[in-house]
């Protein structure tokens, strides 16, 4: 298993039976091979796994199909991991487990953060995912929290960069009980007195059984990750609070700074190096799905100041983060006429 795909069970030819879709039709239309879902778990690289979900998306014509999964989700359809977790005492401590062990189901960072009588959880990712995809992952802890809690638990707040129309906005407040605000991330937050639930569906026995081999695959899963990857991991977490330097990554990975130059230079490569084009790929990423300005942007990506952002992008690109937002617009409207 590598850090850079994402794993199918046999449980999502279930749920696409579930959902009315047409296994081969979806499986043509992504152009992957017909009898992929036949044989178990496989791992597909992003793109393919992003072309499945776009495929499903266009087969279903269906504008509001993440809360349409969201509704038929039952706990034979979740991978084992996720499942594990309705085995949790509440929503809370599910989130935490889910956040440890997202990376065996694909390139998705869980952030958890409590505080003021509240948890927020954001999703991250490497590459900017379908909205369909990204939405259907929000809902995904409503369905959760409702499943495991049997209330109709509702969160306090849902952000994602999309914009949607008011038809659209209603119908996904229908399902969880407020709309979807515009935001830069992908991240809903819940009450802690819904955080706090306990879950009919604990079950620390069946999660001790389960436990020992999610450790073991993660564990597998680090070793298989190369120096560079955990490194551009840690930055991910650690630009938006401005510690973009060798001895923080060194510290989020446990190791010296001496060791951690000495890993990346077997692997011909150099800290500067990740730093840049991480910085790079996400300001792309925020220009291409944000209103955020230049100023915001640079402050993210731990900039101390507008010019210094402006200079680093110009010697990245050759152009203004402006004149690259333009064509980042004009080629989704161009998408849309398509």
């Amino acid at each position: 298993m590598s850090s850079g795909g994402y794993m199918l069970g046999p449980s999502v030819r279930a749920l696409l039976v579930d959902l009315g879709a047409s296994v081969p039709a979806v499986l043509r239309r992504a152009r992957l091979p017909e009898g992929l879902l036949a044989h178990g778990t496989v791992e597909l690289p992003a793109a393919e796994y992003y072309a499945l979900w776009q495929a499903l998306a266009d087969d279903l014509d269906d504008e509001i199909l993440p809360v349409t999964i969201a509704r038929v989700l039952t706990a034979e359809v979740f991978d084992p991991a996720l499942f594990a977790a309705l085995c949790s005492p509440s929503l809370g401590f599910a989130a935490r487990r889910i956040a440890q062990y997202k990376r065996l189901i694909g390139p998705l960072r869980v952030e958890i953060e409590a505080s003021g009588g509240s948890t927020r959880i954001e999703l991250l990712w490497a590459d900017e995912p379908p909205a369909v995809y990204a939405l259907t992952e929000l809902l995904f802890w409503v369905a959760l929290a409702r499943i495991g809690t049997r209330v109709e638990v509702r969160p306090l707040r849902l952000t994602a960069p999309v914009s949607q129309s008011q038809e659209v906005r209603d119908r996904y407040a229908d399902y969880a009980g407020i709309p979807i605000a515009y935001g830069p991330s992908w991240s809903i937050t819940f009450d802690d007195r819904d955080a706090e639930r306990p879950f009919l569906t604990a079950n620390e026995r069946m999660w001790d059984s389960f436990e020992p081999d999610l450790r073991r695959r993660l564990a597998d899963l680090d070793r298989a990750s190369t120096t560079a990857e955990l490194v551009h991991a840690a930055l991910l977490k650690l630009l938006p609070a401005g510690a973009a330097t060798t001895a923080a990554v060194a510290k989020e990975l446990a190791v010296s700074p001496r060791t951690l130059q000495r890993r990346l230079q077997l692997e011909a490569t150099a800290f500067q190096t990740i730093l840049r084009t991480t910085r790079e790929s996400l300001a792309r990423h925020y220009l291409g799905s944000s209103a955020m300005t230049a100023a915001e942007i640079g402050y993210l990506l731990g900039y101390d100041d507008t010019t210094s952002f402006y200079r680093a992008f110009h010697d990245w690109t050759g152009q203004t983060p402006e004149a690259v937002r333009a064509v980042e617009n004009r080629s989704k409207v161009d998408g849309v006429r398509t």
